[in-house]
């Protein structure tokens, strides 16, 4: 068996002294990214949005609409709601520094009776509307 004739060596001072600090944990290194994450978390704003849940049968085949003043809606051309049961109707509007006025419209043609609806910022509001 051959085995080699190895020296052994010294390790040079400035080497000696930079590996005899202290070692970094592997929990201190996953620890502060989270850290860093709930400072980012806290300082951003919750927004809330407004939803807006129509309870009404309108047919098969037809579409609610929902026109009026608030964030993504106009009077003049209505934003199509979601279909979320034969009955039922759900849109989701941006949060709003002002209340939403609005009423709904079938297929964006026939409007809703009465009077407008009105709705603050993060409110959940369920309407049996009548045409």
């Amino acid at each position: 068996m051959f085995v080699p004739n190895v020296q052994p060596q010294t390790v040079p001072a400035t080497i000696a002294a930079s590996t005899a600090e202290k070692p970094v944990l592997i929990a201190d290194r996953v620890a502060e990214p989270s850290a860093k994450k709930a400072v980012v978390e806290a300082s951003v704003p919750r927004v809330e949005s407004t939803n807006i849940t129509a309870l009404i049968d309108i047919g098969f085949g037809n579409k609610l609409y929902i026109r009026g003043e608030g964030p993504g809606l106009s009077w003049s051309r209505g934003v199509m709601m979601n279909c979320i049961a034969d009955n039922q109707w759900r849109i989701a509007l941006r949060a709003s520094s002002r209340p939403v006025a609005f009423k709904f419209c079938v297929n964006d043609l026939t409007w809703n009776a009465g009077e407008n609806y009105t709705a603050g910022t993060g409110a959940e509001v369920m309407l049996t509307p009548t045409f």
